[in-house]
């Protein structure tokens, strides 16, 4: 009988352990107050809490400092443009570290990052600060700059 019950408590808890998303890893990591609110504002929320798998190079909250916050409160007044910088960060396909090469890759927004890895990895100009961050449904790099589709 003990051992029927604890294979019952063992079962719910696999059950109600839930894994992160995307998003809720974003939130959970605190470094990404802007993106989230971005996230949001762009009604982009329910894509990166889908199935997937992305990787997404996410923009800290300093590297959102670094936009003129006349063009950041622009941006997220504006849910087409700001749709279309952030899904410029997005790569379909869930892409670790250890994969990465030099190159051209294409983007949900459908222009393509220049991914350089000499003397650390860059994604257009912006460095790779973190890398790996694992997800559910999906890989989030950290990045020290926004990064715009051309």
């Amino acid at each position: 009988m003990k051992k029927i019950l604890l294979a019952c408590l063992m079962g719910l808890g696999a059950v109600s352990a839930q894994a992160a998303d995307l998003v809720d890893t974003a939130v959970s990591a605190g470094s990404f107050k802007t993106l989230v609110t971005a996230v949001q504002a762009a009604g982009l929320v329910d894509t990166l809490k889908g199935p997937g798998p992305f990787t997404v190079f996410a923009p800290t909250d300093e590297a959102f400092a670094k936009v003129p916050k006349a063009q950041l409160e622009a941006l997220l007044k504006d849910k087409a443009a700001l749709t279309k910088v952030l899904t410029y960060h997005v790569v379909p396909g869930k892409v670790m570290a250890k994969d990465v090469k030099a190159g051209k890759v294409m983007t949900v927004q459908g222009s393509e990052l220049t991914v350089s890895t000499m003397g650390g990895v860059k994604v257009d100009n912006a460095n790779v600060i973190k890398t790996d961050v694992v997800a559910d449904n999906g890989v989030i790099h950290v990045i020290d700059s926004v990064v715009l589709p051309k």
